[in-house]
């Protein structure tokens, strides 16, 4: 799991571990594979001038399987050359960001989540409590202009247990990397384990726009929204 060192490596070469029908397994990789909410990263292999599209990265047995458009028998060993869709995984990070952005401003339980290329949404145990829109978009957004640094710590899960208010996801359980979780610390208004992808500054989100507050339920309200340039 490169990607949780460097979200900005676009291209990168390794070598093959196996292909399994339209799956490529490589002995290293920075694509990210779906998983809490986020889509699996998608992205070019290339072999002997060959270029092969990776339409979805996922975890399968403890790696990742690069789903190509074809099915492929290549040998163990042989050298690849990769680069991620950036475009999408950008956007990816920025609304991944933006969610958390969200965890700072409405400091409830979050129960769900789907992050999107044009829109993403995320649901929130709120209860009876009620926000208004346009104070909480003005909020998001002036959070973005303050330009507020995103990094990383890595704790252990007997800190983690120590420390339950950082959990803020009720429907993932903050992933475990050798028995290290990692944080994600955003400037000094967040932190919250996380195994996703994220832009390095708030300010590289550019804009949040809301798009609309839906009831799923008695507790559960979501919030559909979008960045935009």
């Amino acid at each position: 799991m490169l990607y949780l060192e460097d979200n900005y490596k676009k291209e990168f070469q390794t070598s093959i571990i196996k292909t399994i029908e339209n799956k490529i397994f490589l002995k290293e990789t920075f694509f990210y594979a779906r998983s809490g909410g986020q889509p699996g990263d998608q992205g070019t292999i290339t072999i002997e001038n060959k270029k092969l599209n990776v339409i979805d990265t996922v975890k399968e047995e403890g790696l990742f399987a690069h789903i190509v458009d074809q099915e492929v028998n290549i040998s163990e060993g042989t050298l690849i050359s990769a680069k991620i869709l950036w475009e999408k995984r950008h956007r990816h990070m920025r609304m991944h960001t933006t969610m958390h952005l969200l965890c700072s401003v409405l400091p409830f339980y979050v129960t769900g989540g789907q992050i999107g290329y044009e829109k993403s949404r995320i649901d929130f145990d709120l209860g009876e409590n009620k926000y208004d829109v346009q104070i909480l978009e003005s909020q998001i957004n002036k959070l973005i202009e303050e330009d507020h640094m995103v990094s990383y710590q890595w704790i252990t899960k007997q800190e983690l247990d120590a420390n339950p208010s950082l959990v803020r996801t009720l429907s993932v359980q903050p992933p475990n990397v050798s028995g290290k979780i990692r944080l994600v610390k955003i400037g000094e208004i967040d932190l919250q384990p996380c195994g996703g992808t994220h832009v390095k500054t708030t300010k590289e989100i550019k804009k949040f726009k809301f798009i609309k507050f839906e009831s799923k339920g008695k507790q559960n309200k979501r919030i559909h929204f979008k960045v935009e340039d």
